[in-house]
């Protein structure tokens, strides 16, 4: 299917009326890690120089950074007709490991999106880094390159934890990179996890203390669950019990809240200020356009939203964006998907959603919400009142549950 053509169906009357776009960000995805992690699901790569024998460590110039940054830029180009004119509000350079790639390379990606972009003045631009790929000034020169927030990936501080996820990076590392970002940025987020192998409520405690003294302005943490397709599906490693698991929540929103953190995402924390712009925008059923291998991208249209998937496999999604044809998916989200797509996405937010943004983000009518609604507020999962609708703590607790009563709403 030709770009042009997607373009001309994209704009023909349908179903849906939406009286106006919603904000639009950019996500950009590098795919090379060092090492998978044997929890990770994400299209993520592992990239050796082949004259390397396993043992010896990724040199960053193996990388195809020229090529591949190539690649993105045309892929940008082919998308630029489905996005024409729309105002950029963030960009979110994910992975994989980014910071593999060198500050020369991240200058260059930068440059090219803004020279192909309308990009907002103050918008924001995050990088993903790994500790594992720091050393010193690295951090310092992809804020000069443009990036305006780094996301951390520590994960842990405890290098028995860090060993058992599979890091490649040790106590030690973190600390270093952890204090480098706080040094050069000022906004960054540190990614961290809990309910590890054998973490007891100290250890979290620990983790979390060490954490907070950075005085990080924003805190990602998640609970290690085991994925499909990954190392620990096939190797279950035994993880604290449910009960165990609430317990660590618990102590992680009140340590986070002594120190003026506020818990606004089910899995994100903030000072004022400082909430990740880039997920709050698909939080908020917002639009996005995914270039690089693997990359989603979710773009609406006056009558219709349609759904992007780029090629997976590095290699073979350069080589389509060569020749202009990188997405291999291309679908239309029905009417009855939307509103549990939406509750997917805003039911994460603390504060949860206005209706008339539910109207607007979808194009439906507040009807298509109530059978779901009513049975989600009668077992206490849900708030409302007339003009929001937001989780309660129970609604929080038992998110997938709340999620589901809004699969089969039309």
């Amino acid at each position: 299917m030709s770009q042009a053509f997607d373009v001309v169906h994209a704009m023909r009357p349908g179903l849906l009326q939406l009286q106006s776009l919603p904000p639009l960000s950019l996500y950009v995805h590098l795919p090379w890690c060092i090492k998978k992690c044997p929890y990770c699901d994400f299209n993520s790569h592992e990239w050796r120089n082949p004259s390397q024998t396993p043992a010896q460590a990724l040199p960053q110039q193996a990388l195809p950074e020229a090529r591949y940054i190539d690649a993105l830029l045309l892929d940008l180009e082919t998308s630029l007709p489905l996005i024409w004119g729309r105002p950029v509000h963030s960009v979110f350079i994910g992975g994989g490991t980014p910071s593999l790639f060198e500050p020369q390379s991240i200058d260059r990606l930068i440059s090219g999106i803004r020279a192909r972009l309308p990009l907002e003045a103050e918008a924001e631009i995050t990088l993903e880094a790994n500790p594992g790929t720091f050393e010193k000034d690295r951090f310092k020169a992809f804020r000069a390159a443009g990036v305006t927030r780094l996301s951390v990936g520590v994960q842990s501080f405890n290098d028995a934890h860090l060993k058992a996820l599979g890091r490649v990076h040790n106590a030690d590392q973190a600390l270093a990179a952890v204090a480098e970002a706080q040094a050069s940025f000022d906004t960054f987020n540190l990614d961290l996890m809990y309910a590890l192998p054998g973490q007891s409520l100290a250890d979290l405690t620990q983790d979390i203390q060490t954490a907070l003294s950075f005085k990080p302005p924003h805190i990602s943490i998640y609970q290690l669950t085991i994925e499909p397709n990954t190392l620990f599906a096939k190797h279950p490693p035994v993880l604290p019990e449910d009960d165990d698991a609430y317990a660590m929540m618990d102590l992680i929103t009140h340590m986070t809240g002594q120190e003026g953190m506020q818990r606004y995402e089910v899995s994100a924390y903030a000072k004022p200020g400082h909430r990740c712009w880039h997920n709050l925008n698909y939080w908020q059923f917002g639009d996005y356009l995914g270039i690089g291998a693997g990359a989603h991208s979710k773009l609406s249209f006056a009558h219709r939203i349609t759904r992007q998937v780029r090629f997976r496999e590095p290699q073979l999604y350069m080589t389509q964006a060569f020749k202009g044809e990188p997405a291999t998916q291309q679908e239309e989200v029905s009417r009855d998907q939307l509103p549990f797509e939406y509750m997917l996405n805003a039911l994460r937010l603390k504060e949860g959603f206005a209706l008339t943004d539910f109207m607007a983000r979808t194009g439906l009518a507040l009807s298509s919400l109530q059978k779901g609604l009513a049975m989600a507020e009668a077992k206490g999962l849900l708030g409302r009142d007339l003009l929001r609708v937001w989780p309660t703590e129970r609604g929080f607790d038992f998110l997938s549950d709340l999620q589901e009563m809004f699969l089969t709403e039309l």
